[in-house]
Formats: C-alpha cells, sequence, structure tokens
C-alpha cells in the first residue's frame, strides 16, 4: 500500500525520473483491487449502467488514478533507459515493464534501486554524497 500512496502522493503527475518495477507493479496492483472494490460497489448500490457493469464510482476512481498510473508508466520506461513515449507500443512496453532496470544512473536519473551508483568505463563506483 506505501507504494501506492508513494505514487499518488508523491508522485502524482511526475513525468521525470525513474521508477523500480516494484513501485509500478505495487501503484498498479492496487489500482487493480480499488478499480474491483469500485466496480462491486456500483454493483451492489445498483448504479451500474446494465451494458457495461461499471457505474460512476467506477469512472472516478479510474479517472483519479490515470495521471499516476501513465506517470508510473513513463518513469519505468525511463528505468529501462527508454522514453516514455515507448508505453505506448502495446507489446514491446510489457517487456520493458518487466525487465530490470539501468543499473546506475541513466539520462533519466539516479538509479532508484541503488542510489549513488554509476558506471564508468565499465567499473562500478558507489559516490556517497
Amino acid at each position: 500500500m506505501e507504494w501506492f500512496l508513494k505514487v499518488v502522493r508523491d508522485n502524482y503527475s511526475n513525468f521525470n525520473g525513474r521508477a523500480r518495477r516494484k513501485e509500478y507493479w505495487m501503484f498498479y496492483l492496487f489500482q487493480a483491487i480499488f478499480l474491483i472494490i469500485a466496480m462491486i460497489l456500483d454493483n451492489v448500490l445498483g448504479i451500474a449502467f446494465e451494458l457495461i457493469g461499471y457505474g460512476p464510482i467506477y469512472f472516478i476512481v479510474a479517472f483519479a488514478t490515470l495521471i499516476p498510473a501513465l506517470a508510473a508508466g513513463v518513469r519505468r520506461m525511463h528505468d529501462t533507459n527508454h522514453s516514455g513515449w515507448f508505453i505506448l507500443l502495446p507489446f514491446y512496453n510489457l517487456y520493458l515493464l518487466v525487465k530490470n532496470g539501468d543499473v546506475g544512473s541513466n539520462e533519466y536519473g539516479e538509479d532508484p534501486k541503488n542510489p549513488g551508483l554509476q558506471i564508468e568505463d565499465n567499473l562500478i563506483q558507489r559516490h556517497d554524497n
């Protein structure tokens, strides 16, 4: 749950930097859980649209988490040293979402898993600031 709150609270619309796999997938898991709960509430309260099974509660949750989901996806692409636009490629982005991130800094920022780690000339060096 802390990963979901980190994305929503601290990085709501932050499309810069990098996101670890764990941050992305934990956010995605809790977003899916909240959407399922919202869909169930819509149906239990009888406010779901008959044709699609979703109602206003579901759409409120979906729209509230849309921007953070996109931001987390773009930051995840950055962790693999790819442009955030790669999130639009249907199958290749799935590969990038499960791929290990770059070790050390890349053009999108510092390694979120190993802060201070930089790779220079095939040597791994630790820079503590």
